[in-house]
């Protein structure tokens, strides 16, 4: 099917701009401060001899644990020693023989294959010699990154939360709606969302589609990285973020995804500062936030690109005529998707009943297709 919206930026390019344009933590240069590992080592368990003796028995001399000091033992002809993984190799040892291989009888080992040197032996400076760079200057953090560092002893940047403040817009939200008002109900939808990933979250007051009012929340947004609004993107009269974010001199990531619901989607940087600018339609909000808030939150920490999909299949048709992709409400029963009977974008109550989301390519999916879907969280 043709696209009526050629210039609706895809999802997935949207979602890759908003990876490029965020700092990750990075790391300078990082050298090995000694060989690793620095002697070497067991690799399983079993005993520690001298592997041109062949199968004839062995006196036990000891046992080596990990972090023991190796010269405690000496392996000289008839001898050898209980060693544990990771465990240091004695003087004089030059292959492990592993416990499902020997024959003990009291302080006597035999061995019941014949060992060549170096079997199960982690040599020293295998994986790396004193000096060698381990990762150049600049390399993201992550959480593999961090212990390698901890490996060299090397201070570890703080892993703090990623702080982020949840705002929706709008004359329309007051605490005690008339017929023609509503409630907030994305900013706590929102802000439970974003915690739920992991961010440290502030839920502040609702904003009033007023663009002096706008633009002084983003001018001193806090001690905060990311500020995830909702409302104030569209084509009304009082949508003004996008407006207001230009006026600042925010840049501009992208505005508008070829997506249903969540056409919208705003998302700009304010110096530091990230802005999501959501829909305001509930169920749109929550489907753009948990697309790109995970995505943000990754890359700021270091983490890998997220996927956040998962695959099953449809327990029934679904219908769509559009030319967007339908990420399309459902409940997970006993493993397939089965759909609900969504009312649009503005439908919270099928929101809260569903487990899914699935994605819906323009023509729609029949019974049986296997579709990838978003998990309700």
């Amino acid at each position: 099917m043709s696209c009526d919206h050629p210039d609706l930026l895809p999802l997935e390019e949207a979602l890759q701009r908003l990876w490029e344009a965020l700092p990750a933590p990075a790391l300078a240069e990082l050298r090995a401060e000694r060989d690793d590992p620095a002697t070497a080592r067991a690799s399983m368990d079993g005993v520690a001899l001298r592997s041109a003796e062949g199968s004839a028995p062995r006196r036990l001399l000891g046992t080596l644990f990990a972090g023991d000091d190796p010269a405690a033992f000496t392996v000289l002809p008839g001898t050898a020693v209980r060693i544990m993984t990771g465990a240091a190799l004695p003087k004089g040892a030059d292959a492990i023989v592993p416990v499902e291989q020997l024959d003990v009888e009291g302080d006597s080992v035999r061995p019941l294959i014949l060992a060549e040197a170096g079997d199960h032996v982690r040599p020293q400076g295998v994986q790396a010699r004193a000096g060698d760079l381990l990762l150049p200057g600049g390399t993201p953090l992550n959480a593999a990154r961090r212990a390698l560092m901890a490996q060299e002893g090397r201070a570890l940047p703080l892993g703090a939360r990623i702080r982020v403040a949840v705002a929706s817009t709008g004359n329309e939200l007051v605490a005690h709606p008339a017929p023609y008002q509503i409630r907030d109900s994305n900013g706590p939808m929102l802000a439970a969302l974003a915690q739920a990933l992991g961010a440290e979250v502030e839920l502040r007051p609702s904003l009033p589609d007023d663009p002096p009012t706008l633009a002084h929340a983003l001018r001193e947004p806090g001690n905060i990285r990311i500020l995830l609004t909702s409302g104030g993107v569209s084509m009304g009269e009082h949508d003004h973020l996008p407006a207001v974010l230009k006026d600042l001199g925010a840049t501009l990531l992208f505005h508008k995804i070829r997506l249903k619901p969540g056409k919208p989607m705003l998302a700009a940087l304010l110096g530091d500062l990230l802005v999501l600018g959501l829909p305001g339609n509930p169920v749109s909000a929550y489907i753009n936030a948990q697309l790109f808030l995970p995505v943000a939150l990754a890359r700021l920490e270091g983490r890998a690109f997220p996927d956040p999909w998962r695959r099953t299949r449809l327990d029934a048709p679904v219908k769509h005529k559009g030319d967007r992709p339908l990420l399309h409400p459902c409940r997970l029963v006993e493993g397939r998707l089965e759909p609900l009977h969504g009312k649009g974008s503005a439908d919270l109550v099928t929101l809260a009943q569903a487990d899914a989301c699935a994605w819906i390519e323009p023509g729609g999916a029949q019974e049986g297709a296997k579709v990838r879907y978003l998990p309700v969280v």
